[in-house]
């Protein structure tokens, strides 16, 4: 059975960190800025740590 290829689209999107977690960041951030709060947009700027579930997922996409 051939090797399972990387999901290229998503390697760009996330990064798996030494422990296994998947790092992504927030959606939201395209335009529109002006009428989001401070802490809203301070938030989203920030990178946020993948749901278990979904990290699963991108795990065995990634190929990791």
């Amino acid at each position: 059975m051939p090797k399972q290829k990387t999901h290229k689209g998503l390697s760009k999107r996330v990064k798996v960190t030494a422990n296994g977690k998947v790092k992504h960041k927030h959606a939201g951030r395209g335009h529109l800025m002006s009428t989001k709060n401070a802490k809203r947009r301070r938030r989203l700027s920030s990178p946020a740590i993948m749901k278990s579930t979904m990290a699963k997922t991108a795990r065995i996409a990634l190929c990791k």
